[in-house]
C-alpha cells in the first residue's frame, strides 16, 4: 500500500477483519470498495483463498490482476484468465520501479 501510495495511486486496502491498516480505511471486500474501475488489483493471499475471491474480482472493471509471488499459482492464473482477467504474476511493488525493502525504509 505505501508503495502505491508513494507512487501516486490511491489505495483501497482489502481486509475483513480490520477496520484500518496503517491509517487507511479498509474495505471488508472488493465489492465494498466504491470505485467504478479500478488501476490495479494486486493479490497478496495464498492461491487457495485467491481463488475464492476471483469471481468478485472478475465483477470489477479492472485493468491489470497482479498475482505476487507466494499469491500465484497455474491454477489461480489460468481460472483468472479463464475470467477475462488481465493477468500479471510479479511482484506489482517491483512494477513501481522500487524493491520492498526501499519502501519499508521510507517508512
Amino acid at each position: 500500500m505505501r508503495a502505491y501510495a508513494q507512487a501516486g495511486y490511491h489505495v483501497y486496502p482489502i481486509n475483513p477483519k480490520e477496520s484500518t491498516i496503517e491509517g487507511w480505511v479498509t474495505f471488508r471486500s472488493l465489492s465494498d470498495v466504491p470505485i467504478a474501475e479500478l488501476d490495479r488489483v494486486s493479490v497478496y493471499v495464498p492461491p487457495q483463498v485467491g481463488l475464492q475471491v476471483l469471481p468478485e474480482i472478475a465483477q470489477k472493471t479492472v485493468n491489470d490482476v497482479w498475482f505476487n509471488p507466494g499469491a500465484d499459482s497455474s491454477e489461480i492464473l489460468a481460472k483468472a484468465r479463464e475470467l477475462g482477467l488481465n493477468v500479471i504474476a510479479g511482484c506489482s511493488i517491483a512494477a513501481l520501479g522500487v524493491t520492498p525493502a526501499e519502501v519499508d525504509a521510507t517508512t
